[in-house]
């Protein structure tokens, strides 16, 4: 049988429709376009794809179970290595890591890693199986996990696989970190998916204290102290926005990444008019960058109203750090891309409302 060379199309939303909703955008494989997909996969004998995987999950093996339609020990194989693979298999991004060393990405597109751990994943997720708790020790250690993010919630769902009884400390009223206050429903559904993943963690027997400020309610001395953990894990993210420090930065209707996409998500301002939000959006909206971070806030502009949404990136497209799916998707939904312009003053009126953005041609 002749290898196929492009991966297997993943069914979206179309992009006149999804551009004025927040539901998700890929819809992900059905069973037979998994199957086909993971035929695709020439079982190397050494798998380069697995020196991009960050977490070193045994992709080849994985994918073989899928090519013989046993997907719950797919699944297994991705959960030896991966906490959350749901969310994995949407927002990592697979072609800079995994699917950049397949071998079939040299004269043809890698084969659909990312989609096909999606697909075990929503399997598992659509069986709704009970998840039986781990039976810890009497004398197992304890450690404290500060931040719910994913990096708190992947370090808590591999320690207490290995036995050890983890407390995840999180300063917000919901877990998830970026992907409950950052990424927008569009792309990682809420309901569907974050709170499913975190949920089955604390099946597991991770125990989850949110509205927990550390350093405020309590220090790591504190944690190690009296309140009896042997160990402290710190993954607070990076949380905090950066500003160009250009004149008009502090106008209304300017706002930092991280504030408009948390007002959008855990604000849900993308449920209007049953929330309330305080969240202005104008008729053109200019977004300053061309990262991830950029495609979500431009898309959810759209979405909330804007009739002009631009990215404005400083460097070619050539250079745009974004993943090549959302700049494809942000383009189809109608975003104009505003490049090689580097912006150097926003301007406002005389009642201290953006009305521009000055920029220079670079």
């Amino acid at each position: 049988m002749a290898l196929v060379m492009t991966k297997h199309k993943m069914p979206e939303q179309d992009p006149q429709v999804r551009a004025r909703n927040f539901q998700e955008v890929a819809l992900g494989y059905d069973e037979e376009t998994a199957v086909a997909e993971a035929d695709r996969c020439l079982g190397c004998k050494i798998p380069k794809c697995r020196q991009g995987c960050p977490v070193q999950v045994n992709i080849p093996a994985f994918i073989g179970k899928i090519k013989e339609r046993d997907f719950d020990e797919a699944i297994r194989i991705v959960k030896e290595s991966n906490s959350l693979p749901a969310v994995c298999g949407r927002v990592c991004p697979q072609e800079n890591q995994c699917e950049k060393h397949c071998v079939m990405g040299i004269k043809g597109e890698p084969v659909g890693i990312g989609r096909l751990e999606r697909f075990v994943a929503d399997y598992q997720l659509a069986k709704n199986e009970e998840i039986k708790p781990i039976q810890f020790a009497e004398d197992a250690q304890k450690v404290a996990v500060i931040g719910a993010g994913p990096s708190g919630l992947s370090c808590a769902g591999d320690l207490a696989k290995l036995g050890y009884k983890v407390t995840i400390f999180e300063a917000l009223h919901v877990a998830g970190g970026v992907l409950s206050y950052g990424i927008p429903e569009f792309r990682l559904p809420k309901e569907k998916i974050v709170k499913r993943e975190v949920e089955n963690l604390q099946k597991l027997g991770v125990t989850i204290e949110v509205n927990a400020i550390a350093g405020r309610l309590f220090t790591v001395d504190e944690l190690l102290g009296e309140m009896g953990f042997d160990a402290v894990y710190v993954g607070t993210g990076a949380g905090l926005p950066h500003f160009m420090h250009i004149p008009g930065e502090n106008l209304n209707g300017v706002y930092s990444s991280n504030e408009f996409l948390t007002r959008c998500n855990l604000m849900k301002a993308y449920d209007f008019p049953n929330h309330a939000t305080p969240i202005a959006i104008g008729k053109n909206v200019a977004v300053v960058g061309g990262g991830n971070v950029a495609m979500d806030a431009a898309r959810t502009s759209l979405r909330l109203g804007a009739e002009n949404v631009y990215i404005v990136y400083r460097r070619s497209e050539a250079e745009l750090p974004a993943r090549a799916e959302e700049v494809h998707h942000a383009k189809e939904e109608g975003i104009q891309f505003k490049l090689l312009n580097n912006p150097v003053e926003i301007l406002g009126d005389e009642n201290g409302w953006v009305k521009g953005l000055r920029c220079i041609r670079m």
